[in-house]
């Protein structure tokens, strides 16, 4: 049994994050899906996981962690010499990298989080979009993909020239909202477009896919 289990729904941004961090860094890793409909015993123990009650949870061996994007810095530090080097080991370009895992974070996904559940969720449950919502977070997604286009312009990944964490963490919104409408706001910046290509491509987020096909 592996010692590494990742708790969640393939639904769920936070929840593909993490796993598209474990396939980079070639681990094997036990998968467990995560009923929210559950009855209470089984919401009782996923609460001792994530005292929050929200996907995903992880454990590695007798430590045990919450929010995605800390679980993706664990993994990438604690196995550092293990598959894709996710962060840098240069003090001021592992700043460069933190600084645009923040963007993602606090620019970046505070406005496509919003537009994936309008545009990609949403319809998965019947439900209708609130197309005042998409404007308004569209024209704000358009701001932050003009400053993207301008770092891209300069550097292949965000963080650098090599494939990092500040990348990563974008994969699972985006997937989403490029097979919406909002797709048009990165195929029309260049540098963003071809960023987009590169990194969708990539085997661990391929392994990932596969992974939703088959739920």
């Amino acid at each position: 049994m592996a010692a590494i289990k990742a708790h969640g729904s393939l639904i769920s941004t936070a929840t593909t994050r993490v796993l598209t961090t474990l396939y980079e860094k070639d681990l094997e890793f036990e998968f467990v899906v995560v009923d929210m409909g559950a009855g209470e015993h089984k919401k009782e123990h996923f609460l001792c996981l994530n005292p929050f009650g929200q996907v995903p949870a992880f454990e590695d061996g007798d430590l045990k962690l919450f929010e995605s994007r800390a679980i993706t810095k664990y993994i990438a530090c604690e196995y550092a010499d293990k598959g894709t080097q996710l962060i840098c080991k240069d003090t001021k370009k592992m700043a460069i990298v933190l600084v645009w895992t923040e963007v993602e974070a606090q620019q970046y996904d505070r406005v496509a989080s919003k537009l994936a559940w309008e545009l990609g969720i949403k319809p998965l449950f019947g439900m209708d979009t609130d197309t005042a919502i998409v404007e308004e977070n569209e024209a704000k997604l358009a701001k932050v993909l003009d400053v993207y286009e301008n770092r891209l312009a300069h550097s292949k990944y965000l963080g650098g020239d090599c494939f990092t964490l500040a990348d990563l963490h974008h994969l699972p919104t985006l997937q989403y909202l490029l097979g919406t409408q909002t797709k048009k706001l990165f195929d029309s910046r260049p540098h963003v477009s071809a960023w987009v290509a590169d990194i969708t491509a990539r085997p661990a987020w391929l392994k990932v896919q596969a992974m939703r096909n088959k739920h």
